[in-house]
């Protein structure tokens, strides 16, 4: 995101990334601050690796950070990754699994070997099912990125709170985010202002469910990426199938519209799940989850599955 760097999946942009794979250039010029890399498998449930680099060289982009970190194999002459740490991407029983990436909780749009790495950003591998959701345009687990930008130097975009319904929730997400570093305003749904910016829409889902971005997700995940779905006043969480496993109470998740920037939707079915929603924002679980569900009290990471008996 640098600017916020706006990206979509790995898998779409073969041909674009085979051309800059295998360029000779020296490192060139430093940016500041850490990189990291994360690799994961089954929507962030098992962690495979996670490193950083500091101040990576103009020249690091996230093909050459993987392939020095990790065992990869590659095919369309190095531009797609059909493997990493023996992990391949498969098609078995009608259901496909492949290699994505994200950049600052963001799915990229452009290969993994034209994609700049800078000081601050969040790369993410996640080796998932993608048959009921080809598109994921964006997750939570890079919090506090999208909203932080910190490889983005001074081209930034302003953080909006979006509320909708009482104070407590918006006020919570607000803090949330002052205590990772961002500065948001907050502003009334109704009377949002225009022009282009990262937003957090806190509210109940029968008072938000009128904004596109939420509207994606009232259509479930192949429209959203976001495993739940709200076709009434009703949360619903869906196994990686696309099936109802569990109702909810509350719902953190997040979309993108097109190539703007990326909407986090932090919504429930009373002022209490939205609060619950808000709450996971603080919590360690956050770390490396697609989306999270609040069911029974308990955060849910989602795709979810069917609760115990």
């Amino acid at each position: 995101m640098h600017r916020v760097r706006m990206l979509a999946p790995a898998l779409a942009v073969i041909v674009a990334a085979a051309l800059g794979a295998g360029c000779g250039l020296g490192p060139g010029d430093s940016s500041e601050g850490e990189a990291t890399l994360t690799v994961t498998r089954d929507y962030g449930s098992e962690k495979l690796l996670d490193v950083g680099r500091s101040d990576p060289p103009e020249s690091e982009t996230v093909m050459r950070m993987l392939d020095r970190e990790a065992d990869i194999e590659t095919r369309y002459g190095g531009g797609f990754v059909q493997s990493i740490e023996g992990i391949s991407g498969s098609t078995d029983g009608g259901r496909t699994h492949d290699w994505f990436f994200f950049v600052n909780g963001v799915e990229s749009a452009i290969g993994a070997a034209e994609t700049d790495v800078l000081g601050g950003d969040r790369i993410w591998w996640d080796h998932r099912d993608w048959t009921e959701a080809m598109r994921v345009p964006a997750v939570v687990g890079s919090w506090p990125e999208p909203f932080l930008q910190a490889s983005a130097g001074s081209d930034r975009l302003p953080v909006r709170v979006v509320c909708a319904g009482p104070d407590a929730p918006c006020d919570a997400a607000e803090d949330a985010l002052a205590d990772a570093g961002v500065s948001a305003v907050v502003t009334d749904f109704v009377k949002e202002a225009e022009g282009t910016a990262l937003r957090m829409i806190v509210g109940e889902w029968h008072d938000i469910r009128s904004d596109q971005a939420a509207r994606l997700i009232a259509r479930g995940p192949e429209a959203s990426g976001v495993f739940a779905q709200a076709p009434s006043d009703e949360i619903e969480l869906l196994d990686e199938q696309g099936q109802v496993v569990r109702g909810a109470q509350g719902l953190l998740a997040a979309t993108r519209i097109g190539e703007e920037p990326p909407t986090w939707i932090a919504t429930g079915t009373s002022p209490g799940g939205v609060l619950d929603a808000v709450s996971v924002l603080d919590s360690d679980e956050l770390e490396d989850r697609y989306a999270f569900g609040i069911s029974d009290g308990f955060a849910v990471p989602i795709p979810a599955e069917e609760p115990a008996p």
